[in-house]
C-alpha cells in the first residue's frame, strides 16, 4: 500500500519541479531540460532527480551545478506547492538515457535503411 504513495509523490514532485524549473534563474541551467526520473526515498528525506538536456550531456551536467546551486529555492517552492510533512532534501544527477535512446534509434534506422537496399 505504501508504495502507492511513494510512487504518486514521485509523480507530485516531478510535475511541480517542471514548472519550478522554469522560475530558476540560473544562466547554467538549459531551457531544454528535462526531468527524467524522481526516486523519493521512503521516508521523505531524499529525493533524486535525473535529467537530461536535449542539447546533451555536457549542458545537462552543467545544468546540474546549476540546480544544485538554486536547489534552496527549488526546495522551498516544492514545499510551498506539495505540502509534505517533510520536503525532502533535493540530489540532482545528469542523465543520458534520452542521448543514447537517439543513437540507438538512428543505428536501428541506418540498419533497416541498409536492408532495405538488399
Amino acid at each position: 500500500m505504501a508504495g502507492y504513495r511513494i510512487d504518486r509523490i514521485n509523480e507530485d514532485v516531478k510535475r511541480e519541479l517542471t514548472s519550478i524549473f522554469r522560475e530558476v534563474k540560473d544562466p547554467r541551467v538549459s531551457d531544454m531540460l528535462s526531468i527524467v526520473k524522481v526516486d523519493v526515498s521512503g521516508d521523505l528525506s531524499y529525493a533524486k532527480i535525473y535529467v537530461s538536456a536535449l542539447e546533451g550531456e555536457a549542458v545537462a551536467k552543467e545544468s546540474v551545478k546549476g540546480l544544485k546551486a538554486a536547489s534552496g529555492f527549488i526546495r522551498h517552492r516544492l514545499g510551498e506547492s506539495l505540502h509534505l510533512r517533510k520536503t525532502p532534501e533535493l540530489r540532482f544527477v545528469a542523465d543520458t538515457s534520452i542521448e543514447k535512446g537517439f543513437e540507438l534509434f538512428s543505428k536501428l534506422k541506418s540498419i533497416e535503411a541498409n536492408s532495405d537496399e538488399d
